[in-house]
């Protein structure tokens, strides 16, 4: 099976079938709280006996065992949170959308290419931070444009060509001249495009009806701070990756829910949690480890459609609500203290034990080094030893995929980097039939990057998840802002008024 558990993992892990099944019942897995431990400790023993499932799947998914943290996904594959969205490949964050390769944070796209940070995309290559774009390539900061070509901070305009705006019939023979099938000019262009942008105005952050919030990447939100990626949410505080979320802090990755504190992939119509590692529709409970359509629970793991549980043994309501304040009380007077000398008491999330440092999105975040990471009392994984014996070397790839047959479906790609690099490289790949049909319908050559190395180099292009305060670069303006462009870059950052005057 797939899984995001190495194969040296302690943990008890099922295939998604078998764990969703009702062959087995994670209740008998129920202990009696022990006085004379930590809460901590208990909880990480029972985590370490009871079944866990190999990958996220929420809802129903189809046709996506190599895929993972899904939500109503069908064909994906190798992406990772994906919800509501049909033949997704090598992308990451991606909703509501068809088609789409290469990808990462796109919402309601088909046929998308390389697109990143962007919504409402058709036919699109190469796109970063643009809104309601059609049949165009190369754009940063656009917004309502259909056929355009190597341009930025356009609103509401069609047939614009490397900035310039052009008839019909003249942007047609511009475009006809542009080989987007050649490896050799898509680099360049990929060059000229990186370019651009930086030559850009770059507004402080990328909201759109928003009201009070700071960030980036906010839609349709209201009252939410120092947040990433967020839609339709109000009131929301130190999150990222949040749907249809209301009145919660510090939470990764959450949807259509309300009052959950400090947890990750609380989803799908669950209210009033607090420190959870995945839960979809959970209510009023607390320290719970992939549990499912259940309630009033306190320490618990992978119990589904349960109430009134503690450390995965059931209580009538009274006894539950008795125990519970006993318990937290005792969290506070026999708190954990971990390798790393930190100290958990009532209010701090369970300890990161089931992953080491770098096989999680922290490292994408906040890259440090095994030294750094060992020394911060966290676990470390060294990569596998791949030894695959590559039979077309990236040197050796046609340059047009014009020249591309099937034959390639069973090569073995060299990636360029060769694992030289820090960004988890693969150092081989290979090509799916899905994947050719796609770089031949929108017309685009073979990568030479494995799908790792072209997701880092996408990471790249994205701004950090962080914030600085800052000032207008605009001559005269002494407006202030919270913006994800770091003091020491070099690209010219707007207020939004400033922004507004200058582009519309």
């Amino acid at each position: 099976m797939f899984s995001t558990y190495a194969p040296e993992s302690p943990y008890v892990i099922y295939c998604k079938d078998c764990w969703f099944s009702d062959a087995w019942n994670a209740l008998d897995y129920g202990v009696d709280y022990d006085w004379n431990k930590s809460f901590f400790e208990q909880f990480e023993e029972l985590k370490l006996r009871v079944p866990r499932v190999a990958t996220m799947h929420v809802k129903m998914n189809t046709n996506s065992e190599y895929a993972n943290f899904l939500g109503e996904a069908k064909n994906a594959y190798l992406a990772y949170s994906i919800v509501r969205s049909e033949n997704i490949m090598y992308s990451r964050v991606v909703d509501d959308s068809l088609d789409c390769l290469d990808c990462l944070d796109v919402q309601h796209g088909e046929l998308c290419y390389e697109s990143i940070q962007s919504n409402n995309l058709n036919r699109t290559k190469h796109i970063y931070s643009c809104t309601d774009c059609i049949s165009s390539e190369f754009l940063f900061d656009c917004v309502n444009c259909k056929d355009c070509f190597m341009s930025s901070n356009l609103h509401g305009k069609q047939h614009v060509f490397r900035n310039q705006q052009l008839s019909k019939e003249d942007y047609q023979k511009q475009i006809q001249q542009i080989d987007f099938g050649s490896y050799r000019q898509m680099q360049n262009l990929y060059r000229e495009y990186i370019g651009m942008m930086g030559s850009s105005i770059h507004k402080y952050a990328d909201m759109l009806k928003c009201t009070d919030c700071t960030g980036d990447n906010l839609m349709a939100s209201k009252n939410t701070h120092v947040s990433f990626d967020v839609y339709d949410s109000e009131n929301c505080k130190y999150s990222d990756r949040l749907i249809g979320l209301k009145d919660s802090h510090d939470i990764y990755a959450a949807a259509l829910g309300e009052l959950h504190y400090d947890g990750m992939a609380v989803t799908y119509g669950g209210s009033n949690t607090k420190f959870v590692l995945i839960g979809d529709d959970m209510r009023d409970s607390c320290y719970i480890d992939y549990c499912l359509h259940s309630s009033n629970l306190f320490g618990c793991i992978s119990l589904k459609k349960s109430s009134y549980c503690i450390l995965n043994k059931r209580y009538t309501k009274d006894e539950y609500e008795k125990l519970v304040p006993q318990i937290i009380e005792h969290m506070n007077t026999m708190p954990y203290t971990d390798p790393g000398g930190r100290v958990y008491r009532f209010g701090e999330f369970f300890q990161p034990y089931q992953y080491a440092y770098n096989e999680t999105l922290a490292m994408e975040d906040e890259p440090l080094t095994k030294e750094q990471v060992l020394a911060k009392g966290y676990r470390w994984r060294d990569q596998d030893v791949r030894d695959y014996k590559i039979t077309l070397p990236f040197g050796d790839l046609p340059d047009h995929i014009k020249d591309v047959d099937d034959s390639i479906l069973n090569q073995i790609i060299a990636c360029e980097h060769q694992g030289s690099c820090n960004e988890m490289c693969t150092t081989a790949f290979k090509i799916t039939p899905q994947e050719l049909q796609f770089y031949k319908h929108v017309v685009v050559p073979i990568p030479r990057l494995c799908p790792n190395c072209r997701h880092y180099a996408r990471l790249k292009i994205r701004n950090p998840h962080k914030l600085w305060h800052r000032k207008c670069m605009h001559e005269g303006c002494t407006n202030e802002f919270e913006t994800s462009y770091a003091p020491n870059r070099p690209e010219t950052i707007y207020c939004e008024q400033c922004y507004q005057r200058e582009v519309l």
